[in-house]
């Protein structure tokens, strides 16, 4: 039997009596075209595979996780409640309050 847990609150999930909600965040860097009014002769599927290359012989996933990352989650109701009002959690940035020693 499978077991769930809220990865927030770590509290165990029954999969008979309690509602599990899923949360994926897709994170992954933008890139933007360059227009400058000029005809770009450039072949961009070559390029991405390229980079594509590049990555996989890299030894570092750092790099793959600065180009593009997956995260996915289990939570509560309560939990899930909590990330709908505040989904990038910018209020408890906010709660700490330093001192100007």
């Amino acid at each position: 039997m499978i077991r769930y847990s809220c990865d927030l609150c770590k509290r165990d999930l029954d999969p008979e009596h309690d509602l599990r909600y899923v949360v994926k965040i897709e994170v992954y860097a933008a890139f933007d075209p360059t227009t400058d009014g000029e005809e770009d002769d450039r072949d961009h599927l070559e390029e991405i595979q390229d980079i594509l290359e590049r990555l996989e012989d890299s030894d570092s996933d750092q790099v793959g996780d600065d180009v593009y990352q997956q995260l996915r989650f289990d939570l509560c109701p309560e939990c899930r409640k909590k990330f709908a009002r505040n989904p990038l959690a910018r209020e408890a940035a906010k709660v700490f309050d330093f001192s100007s020693n």
